[in-house]
């Protein structure tokens, strides 16, 4: 298993990396200045163009962001990222939520709480991996149920074919995934300010690449990507460009290589 973690701005350091050399990249970057990252920030135009280049064809990007809200106006800079990367050549392959539980009292007192943050799913050519987690409970789990093949545009409307079939226990997610904020609890609590829960990083990381397979963070922060990646078996790359924080993920991670414990299991939400 190969574990590298590095210190400098992460565009320096993909340029040095082959084309096509990573198969998973699970990020959360600085966004619109919601936290202090030790007066850094960071090149969005530049981190797009590297990361395409270095995703293999078939390969993916979790870019997970969020917007601020400027005296009452969201940002929008999500959405800017998104159809840049389509521009620069990704497809958008999902929008998902993660959705923040018991988050407290968050946002304008003018809207409601705010508790959720993008999940941009983009990806370079053809999805060549996909393991769906199945976790979505069936309430008709084991009983004759009427399954709908597709939905078939005519003259007259939609002409639906259908069949019946026994309902399984349980089924693939839906796209929204709702996790406890992370610096809660456990190894989560870290000086990182911007801290992702290791489910959530977890889950993207079962989802989108098989064992063995190139994983990266350019924003390491406190090394939660790193750390599920090599718990579930895959292959690392992590680039921080604050001492202070590498030194954080490389004590968490230096505690899953060695570690004896299983994986954590995901709870449906």
């Amino acid at each position: 298993m190969s574990i590298q973690l590095l210190n400098g701005d992460c565009i320096e350091k993909m340029k040095s990396f082959s084309a096509e050399y990573v198969d998973l990249t699970v990020t959360s970057p600085p966004y619109d200045n919601l936290r202090d990252y030790r007066g850094y920030y960071f090149n969005f135009e530049g981190v797009a163009q590297e990361l395409y280049r270095v995703t293999k064809t078939g390969g993916v990007v979790v870019w997970i962001v969020g917007d601020a809200t400027v005296e009452g106006n969201e940002t929008g800079t999500s959405f800017r990222q998104a159809l840049r990367f389509k521009e620069i050549g990704f497809n958008l392959h999902d929008t998902m939520i993660y959705a923040k539980r018991a988050v407290g009292a968050c946002g304008s007192c003018y809207s409601y709480q705010h508790a959720f943050e993008y999940m941009f799913v983009l990806v370079k050519g053809k999805l060549k991996c996909f393991n769906p987690i199945k976790d979505l409970i069936s309430q008709r789990a084991g009983k004759p149920t009427r399954y709908t093949k597709s939905a078939k545009s005519n003259s007259n409307g939609y002409s639906l074919d259908s069949h019946i079939k026994i309902a399984p226990p349980s089924s693939k997610r839906q796209n929204i995934w709702t996790y406890d904020i992370g610096f809660g609890s456990g190894d989560d609590k870290t000086k990182h300010p911007a801290v992702f829960p290791e489910l959530l990083a977890q889950d993207h990381i079962l989802s989108w690449s098989n064992s063995g397979d190139m994983v990266l963070d350019p924003f390491l922060g406190s090394g939660t990507t790193g750390k599920m990646a090599i718990l579930n078996g895959r292959n690392f790359i992590g680039i921080e460009i604050s001492q202070e924080y590498l030194n954080v993920a490389q004590e968490r991670i230096n505690k899953a290589t060695t570690s004896e414990l299983e994986p954590q299991h995901s709870i449906p939400s």
